[in-house]
């Protein structure tokens, strides 16, 4: 099989993060998602907390009604906007297209499905459940009750939402931007990695 990418976009409690890790151990690649964040921080000299507090959300609510359109272009350190949201999203993008260039892997969030649109060698995959199937995973792994599973997961998912608009002027769960749509609950974690595996077979083999 030919160098590949797998992008996973996916629903907070959906298991894709999971999924994702599961299909990287199996193909013997490694998986990405916050470990981005540091790459970006070390790569840059930007503290890594920083790209925490902007990590898939946006911080000043006003920036939802506003397009700052990923194009690439990196702001250098004498600017005053070097660390700026913008350029902290086009610092990471960065590091998304190099591991893009370098290597196969797997790659979580980050709006890579839209960072490495141009690329043909990569397979853009949502992951996806019922709320109530999210809900019930989220207060296995945790404390929450349901009703504040619930409430975390729609705050989570709409700050995901608000940020993929802005980077991408797309709606981030449109099917339209992703190769493969997968319901978790439906499917099930192992099968949801097979259904993957096989669609990489076909496409890059």
């Amino acid at each position: 099989m030919e160098k590949f990418v797998v992008t996973i976009a996916r629903g907070y409690g959906s298991g894709g993060r999971t999924i994702g890790q599961m299909l990287a151990e199996i193909l013997k690649i490694k998986s990405y998602d916050t470990e981005i964040l540091k790459m970006a921080s070390e790569e840059s000299g930007i503290n890594e907390a920083l790209f925490g507090e902007a990590d898939e959300k946006l911080k000043n609510p006003l920036m939802r009604y506003t397009k700052g359109i990923y194009k690439g272009r990196i702001i250098t350190p004498d600017k005053e906007d070097y660390v700026s949201d913008a350029n902290l999203f086009n610092l990471q993008a960065n590091v998304v297209k190099r591991l893009a260039d370098q290597e196969s892997c797997v790659i979580i969030g980050r709006c890579a499905d839209y960072i490495l649109k141009d690329y043909k060698n990569v397979l853009r995959v949502y992951v996806h459940a019922p709320l109530e199937s999210c809900v019930e995973t989220l207060v296995s792994m945790s404390s929450l009750t349901p009703k504040e599973a619930e409430k975390r997961i729609l705050k989570i998912d709409k700050n995901r939402a608000y940020y993929y608009k802005h980077y991408t002027g797309r709606d981030w769960d449109n099917a339209g931007n992703y190769d493969l749509c997968l319901n978790s609950q439906d499917l099930g974690f192992e099968k949801c990695v097979e259904v993957i595996k096989d669609v990489l077979k076909i496409r890059f083999s």
